[in-house]
């Protein structure tokens, strides 16, 4: 049986001078402690092993060079020049051959380089494994396995645990991270913080101060899928244990606030031990002198670049960089992440305040470039951001995110991404929601909507029916909230008519200003205007490379209305009886998009039309079949017709196979079979798969062989 002991004395060496422990008595403690472990009578057979970087710990500032204190003390030395080599160093040098069963590996550190090299002992060996760390590696022991033993070091050397007590200025180190190029990833960042802090002893107290609830007042906050979470943030704050403290805008606020805790908490018997101060002011000399007066143990974390010249050169702290604890993300490399997963509730954030004022912009005057700064102008004139840094923040992130774009000839002019899905679902939703609020005014001619008859009508829109999206009464009153901030909705609180005394919210369309460029008279045709962005002058063969299911949506929809209209003596077709027939093709927002395309190409007409069959008009939808796409999709619904007819002439029969054979390759047959199938032109064949019958008497199919005299004989037959 032999012993192993590995020293990580690049990690452990920040371990002894933060405890004030003696080096010499720390590499003889160890070689002790751990024969004891092994039940040896002495350290003679013990392997002890000290590895490090040795050539950088000569020039650093030690009374006798730490090589030459483990080699004194009886420790094989190991040079190694890259962390991330340790494991497979080690494996190499002492583990090729496994361990005995009764072997121990003792490990002492309280990094988590080194467990890689646990997960390789035990994979090779069935050896007792001890792990003599500190916090943050003995919180990962599940990872590892219920055969590891771990023990704290402090226990060993009966070290009592240092309480730690942490102020971070939230609104300081998330406007440096950003300005220093980081993507402030909230959750990330909160995991980073708790765990740097507990490995300076035991975590009594943390809290962030900020403005918090104060839109526009911090850069975005974001988490890992990239959705912006600036208004979850105190509740995830919390969730962890650290305490959102509020403090006004602006950064005397900040650290007055801060100030007086600091100084009220340390005058506390059971005060914290290790001081921790997350900021980079230099302002905070005047609280870090009376805690060092009273023999405190003060850190700061600071951001690169950030962080005041006089914190970096005070002798008696110790100053960690946050930047290099959190391994964040940069901005560059957000636009890689998949935004807004389908799965997640779309809900309002910072986006969408960028999104709607953008489209508020560039409808209030359609012809004029929007640039940076008018952007940014108009983002702090509706509070939704608190000052132009803070604007032009978001607006960079927003650029990078891809929902907004630079135009090629000027850096400075951007345009709205309108095939990004977080633009076209919030368009979508501020597009339905101001929608229905102006047509229940309109058709009731009431001043205004109850909140809670808008929240059950919201419920009935069938376009918001996406992947997390309208799918409670909480997230229609968000985006309620949200169209109510950006001036797209009004609420006011007006009398009950059954009790005057007691107050009720209720929706107004605001009254015409330039902030408000969607009027009511205007309202109807806001689809329109958001649909043009995207639709507008787009080729037909165009749609199809770019959105094919829409393509052939709109396919279904021309053919569709045509025989609904041509056959009832009707010029229009019930919009929500065409989407009812068509409703098993449209897996997404395939019809909603299309008949968007056909509006905004002028090759529908969508309105209110009289309904002799309802006392209420219905909306409809009118087909123009002399625009040439409308026309060139009904000649190829007769060419197909026409070739359904002389296979039924020739006894063909009908099936996918044959019916590909007689058409060729040129021809989209599936698309045009399950339309033949909808409109009822082509039966299934029961007990016979993918066989079908023709129905020679049907509308569509009179029409076509009418046209010809030999076809007219055969639709005889």
């Amino acid at each position: 049986m032999t012993p192993y002991l590995i020293v990580d004395v690049d990690d452990l060496l920040r371990f002894t001078s933060q405890k004030g422990i003696d080096l010499q008595e720390f590499a003889v403690s160890l070689k002790g402690s751990s024969a004891l472990a092994a039940d040896l009578f002495d350290t003679a057979t013990l392997r002890a092993i000290a590895v490090a970087d040795w050539g950088a710990h000569k020039k650093q500032q030690f009374p006798v060079e730490p090589g030459a204190i483990f080699r004194s003390a009886g420790y094989e030395i190991v040079q190694v020049d890259e962390r991330s080599q340790l494991p497979s160093c080690l494996m190499e040098r002492y583990f090729q051959t496994p361990l005995s069963q009764d072997s121990q590996l003792i490990l002492a550190t309280t990094s988590l380089d080194m467990l890689p090299l646990i997960h390789e002992v035990r994979a090779s060996s069935q050896a007792k494994i001890r792990v003599w760390g500190a916090a943050a590696i003995i919180e990962r022991g599940s990872e590892v396995g219920k055969d590891v033993i771990f023990q704290p070091l402090e226990a060993l050397f009966g070290i009592q645990t240092k309480n730690v007590w942490v102020y971070i200025d939230f609104e300081n180190i998330s406007i440096s991270l950003n300005e220093q190029g980081f993507v402030v990833n909230l959750d990330h960042l909160i995991e980073r913080l708790l765990s740097q802090a507990k490995a300076h002893g035991r975590l009594v107290k943390m809290a962030a101060y900020a403005p918090w609830g104060q839109r526009g007042a911090l850069p975005p906050l974001v988490d890992s899928s990239g959705r912006e979470v600036a208004e979850d943030a105190p509740a995830r704050l919390m969730m962890a244990n650290i305490d959102p403290v509020f403090h006004l805008p602006g950064k005397q606020s900040a650290d007055i606030r801060i100030a007086r805790d600091v100084l009220t908490d340390v005058s506390l018997p059971d005060s914290g031990d290790v001081i921790i101060l997350a900021t980079g002011d230099r302002d905070f000399n005047d609280v870090i002198n009376p805690l060092l007066q009273q023999r405190k143990t003060v850190i700061v974390w600071g951001v690169r670049g950030s962080t005041g010249r006089l914190l970096q050169n005070h002798p008696s702290l110790q100053l960690e960089y946050i930047d290099d604890f959190t391994d964040m993300q940069t901005h560059k490399s957000l636009s890689q992440v998949e935004t807004e997963g389908d799965t997640e509730s779309f809900i309002p954030s910072q986006w969408s305040s960028v999104i709607i004022q953008f489209f508020r912009l560039s409808t209030a005057e359609p012809n004029r470039e929007i640039t940076v700064d008018l952007l940014i102008d108009q983002l702090q004139e509706v509070g939704d951001v608190i000052s132009p840094e803070r604007g032009r923040d978001l607006v960079s992130q927003a650029i990078s995110l891809g929902i907004l774009q630079r135009e090629a000839a000027s850096a400075a002019v951007i345009t709205l991404n309108m095939r990004h899905p977080v633009v076209e679902k919030t368009l979508l939703i501020v597009n339905r929601m101001s929608r229905r609020v102006f047509n229940t005014l309109s058709s009731r001619s009431w001043e205004y909507v109850n909140y809670g008859f808008l929240l059950k009508g919201l419920e009935m829109e069938r376009d918001l029916d996406r992947p997390g999206m309208n799918e409670s009464d909480q997230w229609r009153s968000h985006w309620i909230d949200c169209l109510v901030r950006e001036g797209v909705l009004q609420r006011d609180l007006v009398p009950h008519r059954h009790n005057p005394e007691d107050l009720v919210p209720v929706i107004r369309l605001p009254q015409q200003s330039e902030q408000s460029p969607a009027q009511p008279e205007q309202a109807e045709a806001a689809g329109l205007d958001v649909a043009s962005q995207k639709w507008q002058g787009l080729a037909p063969q165009q749609l199809q490379d770019s959105d094919p299911e829409v393509a052939r949506m709109v396919t279904r929809i021309v053919v569709s209305v045509q025989q609904f209209t041509s056959f009832r003596n009707f010029a229009w077709c019930p919009l929500g009886s065409l989407h009812t027939r068509l409703r098993s093709f449209d897996s997404g927002a395939f019809f909603q998009l299309a008949v968007e395309y056909l509006l905004v190409n002028a090759m529908v007409t969508v309105n209110e039309y009289e309904n002799p069959r309802s006392e209420y008009n219905t909306k409809g939808i009118e087909l123009d079949e002399n625009n040439g796409y409308v026309a060139a999709l009904l000649t190829e619904r007769d060419e197909f017709v026409r070739a359904l007819l002389q296979m039924d002439r020739g006894n063909l029969g009908f099936s996918s196979a044959k019916i590909e054979q007689h058409l060729g390759a040129d021809w989209d047959v599936p698309l045009w079979l399950s339309i033949m199938q909808t409109e009822n032109i082509l039966n299934s064949m029961p007990g016979r798969s993918q066989q079908f019958s023709l129905f020679r008497a049907h509308h569509t199919v009179k029409l076509v062989a009418s046209n010809n005299a030999d076809e007219v004989a055969a639709a005889g037959h």
